[in-house]
């Protein structure tokens, strides 16, 4: 893991820093190969073209490669969890039901990135990086989220299109999702579903929306980041690729799927 991330005391940066050092820090390999993207011209500081020798510091200064944010605060956390059914998504619960901030490390303080509804398990990101967490929620850079569906009985071909095509709800149509059948057996099917919008329990008002009976419903990616190892109620802390591929969805266009 990089020393960029920290698991234990944060570090305590605060002079500028050789640009070429802190990209080979945030991942992007050796220190001749991030003098070779500077020389490039792929990497630029506060919005100015990186010259060989120039300086940044972590806690103030923005960098970017290839117009890619790169984390540079040596504060920021990243943790991926596998939030159980039952589990809210809130950093405080009125009612006393179990939060994710329940399993997660309590220090730093870290926060929830978009929200599951109790019902739903699956993939959540953690973290206390608010530009991260600005790029994978806000609808303007449509980071694609997957989502695993059980459903109960079987679903045709003209479910799947109008789910493809977009669903008339309460609050307007839903963009064309990613709908693809994954498996059907006797009295079930299972359909993964990918969506670039963030409407409060939208998957499950468009299942319902369709007539379908939704058992179980499981994030299972965020952009390019997905895990098949973490069981509910698990977490890990993310690597640094993982982070700059997060990055890389919410500044591309596509949102990358």
């Amino acid at each position: 893991m990089s020393e960029i991330f920290p698991t234990g005391q944060p570090h305590k940066d605060s002079e500028p820093v050789r640009v070429q050092k802190l990209l080979a820090r945030a991942g992007f390999g050796s220190r001749r190969h991030c003098d070779n993207l500077i020389a490039e011209g792929r990497v630029q500081c506060n919005g100015e073209l990186v010259i060989l020798g120039d300086r940044a510091n972590p806690l103030t200064d923005s960098l970017s490669v290839d117009d890619i944010p790169v984390p540079t605060q040596p504060d920021r956390v990243y943790v991926l969890l596998y939030k159980p059914s039952g589990v809210v998504t809130t950093a405080n619960d009125p009612h006393g039901r179990p939060t994710v901030m329940g399993l997660i490390p309590s220090e730093p303080r870290l926060f929830p990135v978009g929200r599951l509804d109790m019902e739903t398990e699956g993939l959540l990101v953690a973290t206390n990086d608010g530009k991260l967490a600005e790029l994978l929620t806000h609808p303007r850079h449509g980071v694609w989220k997957s989502y695993v569906l059980e459903i109960a009985g079987m679903v045709n071909e003209s479910t799947l299109h109008k789910l493809r095509d977009g669903i008339d709800l309460d609050d307007g149509k839903t963009s064309p999702a990613r709908v693809r059948l994954l498996s059907t057996a006797k009295d079930k099917c299972v359909l993964e579903i990918a969506i670039h919008e963030g409407r409060n329990r939208q998957i499950r008002r468009m299942a319902q929306a369709v007539g379908l009976e939704l058992q179980r419903l499981i994030r299972t990616r965020i952009g390019p980041l997905g895990d098949e190892r973490l069981e509910p109620g698990q977490w890990r802390y993310l690597e640094v690729d993982e982070v700059r591929g997060l990055y890389a969805a919410g500044a591309s266009s596509d949102g990358v799927f």
